[in-house]
């Protein structure tokens, strides 16, 4: 391993440390992991000047830990089952409607903006969780790396706009507040349903994984729509 590469893995790893134990001493939205590490991170490419490809070559292979995280979803399925099976009807209704919103808006979006059908198809599955999102992007011909940043931007902003929308919008039901972080902003969203209750942050993470699910395995029956 050269000296850059082990500079780049080293600097990933302690940023996102330090991001997480600033994020879990102060709560600041500008702290939280998913900000500053990325931020550490250009700062440090643009000062060292070394370009995004040595970086992304050097690194890559962190992405491998996806397959895993992946695969770890499927235990607070297994340990949250009572409650899916008790409320099944309302998680249903609430996966389906935050896919089938999420599909629309990106639409719109892309004819408002006439973004690409490149930028579109990476576009389309920002409302996912990472690996799910990455699945789906790769099926209708997106860019990874477009992607990836949709997914940040879209967390960003559930997790900044979230507990105001809960303001305008008359949901009592701890049940839908919850899901409509894990619906809409995905793992960062859950984070964030965590910190206004229990039991909505259980009910996000759900939400979460099964809508991730869902969209991976409805994406090839769509393929025709954005392909």
């Amino acid at each position: 391993m050269s000296i850059i590469a082990l500079t780049c893995f080293l600097l990933t790893i302690g940023a996102y440390v330090l991001a997480k134990y600033l994020y879990a001493r102060y709560t600041r939205w500008w702290l939280a992991p998913l900000v500053l590490t990325p931020t550490l991170l250009v700062v440090f490419m643009l000062f060292t000047h070394i370009p995004y490809e040595v970086y992304y070559k050097d690194t890559r292979w962190l992405l491998w830990l996806l397959g895993p995280a992946t695969v770890a979803f499927a235990v607070p399925l297994y340990e949250y089952r009572t409650l899916m099976v008790k409320h099944w009807l309302s998680l249903s209704a609430g996966v389906i409607a935050g896919c089938f919103t999420a599909l629309l808006s990106c639409m719109l979006l892309a004819k408002l903006f006439h973004l690409s059908p490149e930028l579109t198809r990476s576009l389309l599955p920002r409302s996912i969780s990472t690996p799910f999102a990455l699945a789906v992007s790769g099926t209708w011909g997106g860019s990874p790396e477009l992607t990836a940043l949709f997914v940040v931007i879209t967390g960003l902003m559930g997790m900044l706009f979230g507990e105001f929308m809960l303001l305008i919008l008359p949901l009592r039901s701890r049940l839908a507040r919850g899901a409509l972080f894990g619906a809409a902003a995905h793992a960062v969203g859950t984070a964030k349903a965590r910190e206004i209750g229990n039991e909505e942050g259980v009910v996000a993470c759900i939400t979460m994984m099964v809508s991730g699910v869902v969209m991976v395995l409805i994406a090839p029956l769509l393929t025709p729509l954005f392909t």
